[in-house]
C-alpha cells in the first residue's frame, strides 16, 4: 500500500504570499482562510511507518507540525519516521526546508549531481553533516530504491527522469556549480510501491508536455502536476512580476498548449495540480477557471490531503 500526504500544495512564497496584496492574498487572510496554502512538498510511505519527503519546502517546520504521521514515535526522546528526501530540483523552495532538519536525525538527500553539487557549494548546507546526512546521487531514467536508517529496503521504487525546465532562478546569470549541460536541473518522478505494483507520478516543475512524457503519464492512476500558473503571462497582467510562466520554467494550466489540454485523453485516473502560485485564479472556489479546471478532471488539494494507493 502505497500512501501519500499533500503537506504543501502552493508555489514559492506560499498563499497568502508574506509580501502580497493580490486578490487571492487578501482572500486568505481574511475572508477565506481555507485558502492558505504552504508550499509545494509531499511525504510519501510504503508502511505507514517509515517516510520519504518529496522535497523540503522552507515551511517544512510547519508541516510537520501538522502532520501527525510525521511526528516523533510516542516515548523517545529523540525520533523522527522520516526516512530520506527527494529532491526534483535546486529551487529555493525545493531545498530550503533541508535547513530545518538539522537536529541531528540521520537521514538521506537523493538528488541529481547537479543538485547536490548546490549544495555543496553552498556552505550553509553543511549544518547537515555528512556523516549522519548522506547525499545519494540518481541518475535519469536509472530506478533506485530509497533505504530507511540502518539500510533497510522501503520497498519503494522511484524511477527520475527529465522533464522540459531550466535551472534554479537564483543561478541565472551565474557558473552552476553542476554544470551548465541543461539535464538534471528538473526531474519528475515516478513513485511505486513494490509489493503492489500501485505507482503515480510527481512533477513539481515542468515547462513543456512532450509525446515523450505523455507517453509515461497515459493510464496512470494519479498524478501531481505543475500547476504554477493558470495563464503564461498572468504575473504580467497582475502586475505582480515580469516573467512569463514559461521563463520560469512552468507550463501553464490552460490555453491549446497548457497542461489541461496537453493531458486530456491519457486515460490518467486522478489529476492534481500542485505548486500552485498565489497569483492562481483557480485557487478561488467560484472563479471561472476553477470551474474549468474541475470540470477537465483536476483537482486542487488542501494541505494534509492524504491518499492511499
Amino acid at each position: 500500500m502505497l500512501r501519500v500526504v499533500v503537506l504543501g500544495a502552493a508555489a514559492g512564497g506560499g498563499v497568502p504570499q508574506w509580501n502580497c496584496g493580490c486578490r487571492v492574498c487578501r482572500k486568505a487572510r481574511t475572508e477565506n482562510p481555507e485558502l492558505q496554502s504552504t508550499q509545494a512538498s509531499i511525504a510519501i510511505s510504503a508502511d505507514g511507518e517509515h517516510w520519504f519527503l518529496v522535497n523540503a519546502s522552507p515551511d517544512l517546520r510547519q508541516q510537520l507540525i501538522a502532520t501527525p504521521q510525521l511526528h516523533p514515535k510516542a516515548g523517545q526522546l529523540r525520533h523522527s519516521p522520516i526516512s530520506g528526501v527527494i529532491l526534483t530540483n535546486g529551487e529555493i523552495d525545493a531545498v530550503a526546508g533541508l535547513l530545518s532538519m538539522r537536529e541531528g536525525s540521520p537521514f538521506t538527500i537523493y538528488a541529481h549531481e547537479k543538485v547536490l553539487a548546490i549544495l555543496k557549494s553552498n556552505s550553509v548546507f553543511n549544518v547537515l553533516a555528512e556523516n549522519n546526512v548522506r547525499r545519494q546521487p540518481i541518475e535519469p531514467d536509472q530506478a533506485f530504491e530509497p533505504v530507511l536508517p540502518g539500510g533497510a529496503p522501503s520497498g519503494i521504487e522511484i524511477l527520475p527522469f527529465a522533464v522540459a525546465g531550466k535551472g534554479a532562478w537564483y543561478l541565472e546569470g551565474k557558473v552552476h556549480p553542476g554544470g551548465d549541460d541543461g539535464t538534471g536541473d528538473t526531474l519528475g518522478l515516478r513513485i511505486a510501491d513494490k509489493v503492489s505494483g500501485k505507482y503515480f507520478y510527481f512533477l513539481a516543475a515542468c515547462a513543456d508536455v512532450t509525446d515523450d512524457l505523455k507517453s509515461r503519464l497515459a493510464g496512470a492512476p494519479l498524478i501531481f502536476f505543475d500547476g504554477t500558473v493558470w495563464r503564461d503571462d498572468e504575473l504580467i497582467a497582475a502586475g505582480l512580476g515580469s516573467k512569463t510562466g514559461q521563463a520560469m520554467g512552468h507550463i501553464a494550466m490552460s490555453g491549446d498548449s497548457g497542461a489541461i489540454e496537453a493531458l486530456s485523453g491519457l486515460d490518467i485516473g486522478r489529476k492534481v495540480f500542485l505548486h500552485i502560485n498565489n497569483s492562481n485564479p483557480a485557487l478561488l472556489r467560484d472563479s471561472a477557471e476553477r470551474q474549468q479546471a474541475e470540470r477537465a478532471g483536476w483537482q486542487i488539494p488542501a494541505d494534509g490531503t492524504e491518499i492511499t494507493l
